[in-house]
């Protein structure tokens, strides 16, 4: 059996998550049986790639893998692509045509959006899962089919039952093994790295050179909650990649593609309680005050600095002074009396000329990204002398961050 890391690289799978890990552990377990699997999650999480490490993990790898879009499929038509029809089943059909579950006979069958699928379908797909048995469209005859189905959904499936509109034996069917895969809200620190690994790519599909975020930016792009997921993230690395002209970002040009970062929450979900909602709103109502506190704060810190350059301390207004002094002693108190920690605003950096042509994120087969960080934070300590501030600078990440990666890997 193939190692996480190995899967990994295989399925191009980015991220160190222990609930991603976890899921991942879970497929590659259960590829080599035949059980029936549900893969829940938000839209936009990766669901597809799971059913295509089970396929491969699996005896049926070299049977047909079929992929299905349930929702995408019209009501009228869906019974006759997934299970076939006869010629002269209905109006149109000039010919017999297998459906999919014939066509993957000894292989495997994704059905994606399975959620959306009709009642009177799921009783059919209920058969099929229960004892390998089909009709087509138009047909009397009962045909047999062996393949592994791997479903995937991103209905809350409890409720969806309660409500009628699907069936609460076909889930139990379904969902023998579920795996559910986290939003990425939930991997923070896999956002920049995936952000990284898709701007590398976008570089060299646009011959351009390589976006780069800077610490700020950063900062800003975790706290954000993403209602579309690993699919949102990958449209905003290439909406910056073509239109920003230049390769370094900062917090002011990378909000301009968080939509309602103001009032999020990000997640539409009717099913939330409101309380839910509203601590959501809240915080991302309170991470974007902090934002703009702390640029005010630079700013003015920046204008009293300049006017000291040019001036006597003595002249300088005393209520510049005195507000720079109150904004100090609220700084302070915050971060010692709160848990969020705010983002730094640094100044912009003059851009480059001499850019890499691209960077490209690749993991190496002895290695973990767990274990390729410590390698790079390792290395480049060993080149600045163990100095952090030199070490942090050439990682493209702030002291305090370097600080508390060595503490916590123990270097």
């Amino acid at each position: 059996m193939e190692g996480l890391t190995t899967i990994k690289q295989r399925f191009e799978i980015i991220g160190n998550d222990d609930k991603l890990n976890r899921s991942l552990e879970k497929a590659i377990r259960v590829a080599p049986t035949d059980i029936s699997v549900l893969v829940t999650g938000e839209s936009g999480v990766g669901k597809e790639t799971i059913p295509k490490i089970i396929h491969q993990l699996s005896h049926r790898k070299h049977c047909n893998y079929i992929a299905v879009n349930c929702g995408a499929i019209p009501e009228g038509t869906i019974d006759s692509e997934l299970f076939g029809h006869e010629k002269g089943a209905f109006t149109g059909a000039t010919s017999a045509r297998k459906g999919y579950f014939e066509v993957a006979d000894g292989g495997t069958i994704f059905l994606d959006e399975v959620g959306e699928l009709p009642l009177t379908t799921q009783v059919r797909l209920l058969r099929v899962l229960e004892n390998g048995e089909f009709i087509k469209v138009g047909s009397s005859q009962v045909q047999k089919t062996d393949v592994r189905i791997v479903a995937a959904t991103n209905m809350k499936m409890q409720q969806a039952i309660q409500k009628g509109k699907f069936r609460e034996d076909l889930y139990y069917r379904l969902s023998t093994i579920e795996l559910n895969l986290p939003p990425l809200r939930d991997r923070e620190n896999d956002i920049h790295l995936l952000f990284r690994k898709f701007a590398s790519d976008f570089a060299q599909k646009y011959r351009m050179p390589t976006i780069r975020l800077n610490e700020d930016a950063i900062n800003l792009l975790i706290n954000y909650r993403f209602p579309g997921n690993i699919r949102q993230l990958r449209n905003i690395a290439e909406q910056i990649s073509v239109v920003e002209e230049s390769r370094n970002i900062g917090a002011d040009k990378l909000i301009q593609y968080l939509p309602n970062y103001n009032n999020l929450p990000a997640v539409i979900d009717t099913n939330d309680s409101q309380e839910g909602k509203s601590i959501s709103e809240d915080r991302d109502v309170l991470y974007k005050a902090l934002y703009e506190l702390r640029k005010d704060f630079n700013e003015l810190k920046k204008l009293t600095l300049d006017l000291i350059n040019n001036k006597n301390i003595g002249e300088l207004p005393s209520e510049n002074l005195q507000l720079l002094d109150q904004l100090n002693k609220e700084k302070d108190n915050f971060n010692q009396d709160s848990n969020v920690e705010l983002i730094q605003i640094e100044q912009p950096s003059i851009p480059s000329n001499n850019y890499e042509y691209a960077e490209t994120i690749e993991e190496d087969e002895s290695l973990s990204l767990h274990e390729k960080e410590i390698e790079m934070i390792k290395k480049s300590l060993e080149k600045n002398q163990n100095k952090r501030k030199l070490a942090a600078k050439e990682l493209g990440i702030s002291e305090r961050t370097l600080y508390r990666k060595i503490k916590q890997y123990d270097l």
